[in-house]
């Protein structure tokens, strides 16, 4: 595993730092140390403060373009597997019912219009074929997500017009162009292009990242702004800490350390945008809002104490010089770009309840609830003062809410958080019967499926590496394993307190990313740290290259069912490992 800190040329004599212990350490400290050297353990090296706060990339090159050729070359990978044969199937398929067409109506409407079918014609039909007019009313849908998600389905059939192609481009690009962000950020974590990429192309053979990728949903795009506020937050933790290495630059100040201010910084803002448009996708990027800045705001904790601060004004220090700073930047950004998401609703008349606060007086509410918290009898405030088209989307926020709070109906392809990881219940999203001579079945039975699933030697070792990094982080405090798990919380958690709400595998696809880091972190450490013997770097390579084509060849072994590829239904049978993915 590649350190975070730079490692100290063996052949340099460093004098001890003041206060630093000269004396021989006891035999039983050799002892463990040589037991934990075992489990890739090794001392901290003393290193210069900007060492220490900024280490260097362990593998730059010129040769590399600053790490950005190995990157593009796996997005390249990733973008073939997802934009080949896109428009098959060539139909609306699992939820692409509601949103293909929210999309398009997002585009001619500025709002979610009704569709309905024609007599003896079906919308969907018509609406494989490009023929939307007939179908498409003005009157206003009852609709449950943000428009984001919509809004950026509607511009891929902008852009190629009403048909599978079209409706799933831009939705494959965001899947292409998270490959390349996770190349990058798994770079600037691990400080090594090799297990950068190493993540990049792990996302690029997920099946379900592959899957979601193909399909005009919503879950995609909000993986892709959770994953670039993620990115956005790890490139502003190191030019943080780069801005404080050059401010002390005659070494730790315990004093500067707690009194300085790290002010606004412009890409925590980038990261506050980004979580307003994952916001303006699905609501279930608001645990993510709070985790981030949560996230965030320990890494100001950790830069201070770097800088030589200690104690519990520490914390008292970033409560009061970062918070606000943070506040401003995530929260109150991402407040005013989730409004903004709502514009087209909001400056046209013919959305769903759009009009509802025309000639109602503007009272507040005089209860508030929030999941078993109730508390009634709230005096009320005159609201009149707030623009009508501002009170009606507060209103149809809370239909919105008591939507979600309420959705129990039982779903034969609804799944428990608890069996995500290791991939319980999958969602078929597409699936026909062939007979001879169909659709290219050269057998007496065929079948084609598309199905949401993740690469389960993937997810399964995704598994392994979560306690993996649960270890690294107790034992080392490393603050990339914490990163990463505090990005699988994000995404995970907050499912798990909905236990009676009708949920499914794909909304697992926001923290694919994450499972995808957490497996390249343990592949390092499988390669072994810096200074490993030969012997052992070349046992640990073996490893990681078992490791990564084994995930590899399962990703091709279940590439027929992640497209909809006509196979004999005998070889369909055979990728059905459990009976709960039937």
């Amino acid at each position: 595993m590649t350190s975070d800190v730079a490692t100290d040329s063996p052949t340099r004599k460093r004098p001890p730092d003041e206060g630093e212990s000269q004396a021989t350490p006891p035999p039983e400290a050799d002892a463990w140390s040589r037991t934990l050297a075992r489990f890739s353990f090794r001392p901290r090296p003393r290193v210069s403060l900007r060492e220490r706060l900024v280490p260097d990339f362990t593998d730059s090159t010129p040769y590399t373009g600053g790490g950005w050729l190995p990157c593009i070359l796996v997005t390249l990978v990733a973008g073939f597997l997802r934009f080949f044969r896109l428009g098959q199937p060539d139909a609306v398929i699992f939820d692409e019912t509601y949103y293909a067409k929210d999309g398009w109506s997002l585009v001619k409407l500025g709002y979610e219009g009704t569709w309905q079918d024609v007599g003896d014609l079906k919308a969907n039909d018509a609406f494989v074929n490009g023929d939307y007019k007939p179908f498409l009313s003005e009157s206003g849908s009852y609709i449950v997500h943000p428009p984001i998600g919509k809004w950026t389905i509607g511009l891929g059939e902008w852009m190629f017009g009403v048909n599978p192609f079209g409706w799933r481009f831009m939705v494959a690009l965001l899947g292409t162009l998270s490959v390349l962000m996770l190349c990058r950020i798994g770079r600037r974590l691990f400080r090594s292009t090799l297990l950068g990429c190493i993540a990049g192309l792990l996302l690029a053979l997920d099946g379900l990242h592959f899957v979601m990728s193909r399909t005009a949903l919503l879950d995609l795009v909000l993986m892709f702004w959770v994953l670039a506020a993620f990115g956005a937050l790890v490139v502003d933790r190191d030019d943080t800490r780069a801005t404080v290495a050059r401010r002390l630059r005659d070494g730790i100040d315990p004093h500067r350390a707690l009194r300085m201010g790290l002010g606004l910084r412009p890409w925590r803002i980038v990261a506050g945008i980004c979580m307003g448009l994952a916001c303006g996708t699905k609501w279930s990027g608001v645990p993510v809002v709070l985790l981030f800045i949560a996230l965030t705001l320990f890494w100001d904790a950790g830069t201070r104490r770097a800088a030589g601060a200690a104690g519990w004004r520490v914390y008292t220090a970033v409560l009061r010089r970062d918070l606000p700073f943070a506040f401003l930047s995530i929260v109150v950004v991402a407040l005013i770009v989730y409004v903004w998401s709502w514009s087209g609703w909001l400056l046209t008349d013919g959305g769903y309840h759009r009009q509802w606060a025309d000639g109602r007086e503007g009272l507040s509410p005089d209860t508030f609830k929030f999941g078993p918290i109730k508390i009634s009898g709230l005096p009320q405030f005159d609201m009149t003062w707030v623009p009508e088209a501002f009170r009606s989307l507060w209103h149809y926020h809370g239909e919105m809410w008591k939507f979600h709070n309420g959705l129990d109906d039982p779903h034969v392809y609804q799944s428990n958080p608890w069996s995500w990881m290791v991939l319980g219940r999958p969602v078929s999203y597409y699936f026909e019967n062939k007979t001879y001579g169909q659709d290219g079945c050269d057998v007496d039975k065929c079948a084609q499926e598309v199905l949401g699933i993740g690469t389960p030697f993937l997810w399964w070792a995704g598994v392994i590496a979560f306690f993996y990094l649960l270890f690294w982080w107790a034992a080392r405090r490393d603050w990339r394993a914490g990163a990463i798990l505090c990005g699988l919380a994000a995404g995970l958690g907050p499912w798990m307190f909905k236990q009676d709400r009708t949920i499914f595998l794909f909304y697992a696809v926001v923290f694919v990313p994450f499972i995808a880091l957490a497996v390249a972190m343990m592949i390092g450490a499988i390669l072994g740290p810096p200074g490993s013997s030969d012997r052992r770097r070349a046992w640990g390579a073996a490893g990681a290259v078992t490791v990564v084509v084994l995930i590899a060849w399962n990703f091709l072994y279940f590439y027929p069912i992640f497209t909809g590829t006509t196979i004999p239904l005998s070889d369909w049978q055979d990728r059905m490992w459990w009976t709960t993915w039937i």
